[in-house]
């Protein structure tokens, strides 16, 4: 893929959630939410404050995170579907 995001805008792979709940009863797809975590795949360089120096971004590829459930825009990128959303929109880094 050679695809770089501008600024302060991030790529994400969604990571897909258990098929099963803890009781272990199977969830169908028609009920299952898209899942709110990820992995950034490419981020940008960073904002620019008013003096135009750049803002460094807090993640970077390789870091699952949390975000918004209606967060991003959904893209494809060689045929694999993706999101791409601004660093404000991430909630928090995964351990």
């Amino acid at each position: 893929m050679d695809f770089t995001p501008l600024h302060d805008r991030v790529l994400v792979r969604r990571i897909e959630s258990d098929e099963k709940t803890k009781g272990g009863l199977i969830i169908p797809d028609s009920a299952k939410e898209k899942p709110a975590e990820g992995e950034v795949i490419a981020a940008g360089a960073g904002a620019r404050d008013e003096s135009g120096a750049r803002i460094a971004m807090d993640v970077k590829a390789g870091d699952k995170v949390l975000f918004g459930k209606w967060s991003g825009t959904e893209i494809k990128i060689d045929g694999e579907d993706l999101l791409i959303m601004k660093e404000s929109d991430i909630l928090g880094l995964l351990a």
